[in-house]
């Protein structure tokens, strides 16, 4: 079972897709997670947190809509499941 951070509960399983189509991106893009993070405005220990398989870190608005845009995608690609 995942380690929930955050108060993830019900949405355990959309906060690990969202850290892992976070990840697909980044590797696409050829980031590391320092430079993501960076170009984000978050921490990279934060951003590990997020793409880490096992865990559900809730994840704000504001952070999933930063992300999406340092990763140069519609934010609504982060929220997209089918191909997982």
């Amino acid at each position: 079972m995942a380690k929930l951070k955050d108060g993830a509960n019900r949405f355990t399983d959309t906060y690990i897709n969202i850290g892992i189509k976070i990840g697909y991106y980044r590797r696409i893009r050829g980031y590391t997670q320092a430079q993501l993070a960076e170009k984000a405005s978050i921490s990279p220990g934060y951003l590990s947190q997020v793409e880490a398989p096992g865990m559900a870190v809730a994840i704000s608005l504001e952070k999933l809509l930063s992300l999406a845009e340092a990763l140069e995608i519609p934010p609504a690609k982060l929220l997209e499941f089918e191909d997982i």
